[in-house]
C-alpha cells in the first residue's frame, strides 16, 4: 500500500519497504547514523560505515515495519516502526524505532505529515523516545504529537544505559 499526500505541489509518499529495497534503506541509514553520531558515540567500522545490525529483521519479524519516504519522487527518508516498548517491555505498545528525514527536506512540514500518517496506520498506545541531548528532535516530536492528538503532552525523562532520554506516550485512535 502506498499513500500520497499533496499540498502546495509537494507530494509525500510513505511506502512500505520491500526486501529488495534493503540497500536503499542501508544507504539512508548511513546518513541517519552520521547525524545521530553527534549525540551518541557511534563509530565507523573498518569499511568506513556505521551499519545497522537490526535492518534485516524488518523483513523477518512480524512486529517490525520499515517504510521509505519519497518527496516529489525522490528519496527523502525512512521510518522504522516496532511493536513492543523498549522502556516498559509492554508488547502492545508501538515504538517509533527510527525516524529520518534527509536534511534538505527538513523544516518543510514533511516530517510531521509522515509521523501523522504512521500513527494513523497503527492505532494504539505509542512511545516516541528522544535522546536528551537532541533538543531539536524533542521540539519536533512535541509539535507533531500536539498536532496529532490536539493537545500538548510533556515527555517523561528516563535513564537507559547511563544516557538521559525523554519519552512521549500517547494514544492513536482509529480514523473515523
Amino acid at each position: 500500500m502506498e499513500t500520497s499526500q499533496t499540498t502546495s505541489s509537494v507530494i509525500v509518499d510513505v511506502i512500505p519497504a520491500a526486501p529488495e529495497q534493503e540497500t536503499i534503506l542501508a544507504n539512508l541509514l548511513e546518513l541517519y547514523m552520521h547525524d545521530f553520531s553527534e549525540f551518541i558515540g557511534l563509530k565507523l567500522d573498518a569499511n568506513g560505515r556505521f551499519g545497522y545490525e537490526h535492518l534485516s529483521l524488518y523483513w523477518k519479524e512480524s512486529n517490525r515495519h520499515p517504510f521509505l519516504i519519497m518527496v516529489n519522487g525522490h528519496w527523502a527518508g525512512f521510518v522504522f516502526v516496532r511493536k513492543g516498548s523498549r522502556i516498559s517491555g509492554d508488547e502492545n505498545t508501538w515504538d517509533m524505532a527510527e525516524f529520518f528525514i534527509v536534511r534538505g527536506y527538513r523544516r518543510l512540514g514533511i516530517g510531521s505529515r509522515v509521523a501523522l500518517e504512521i500513527w494513523e496506520r497503527f492505532p494504539g498506545t505509542w512511545e516516541v523516545r528522544v535522546i536528551e541531548r537532541n533538543q531539536k528532535a524533542k521540539e519536533f516530536w512535541g509539535r507533531a504529537i500536539r498536532e496529532f492528538i490536539g493537545k500538548a503532552i510533556d515527555p517523561v525523562a528516563f535513564n537507559k544505559d547511563g544516557e538521559g532520554w525523554h519519552v512521549f506516550s500517547f494514544e492513536s485512535k482509529h480514523a473515523a
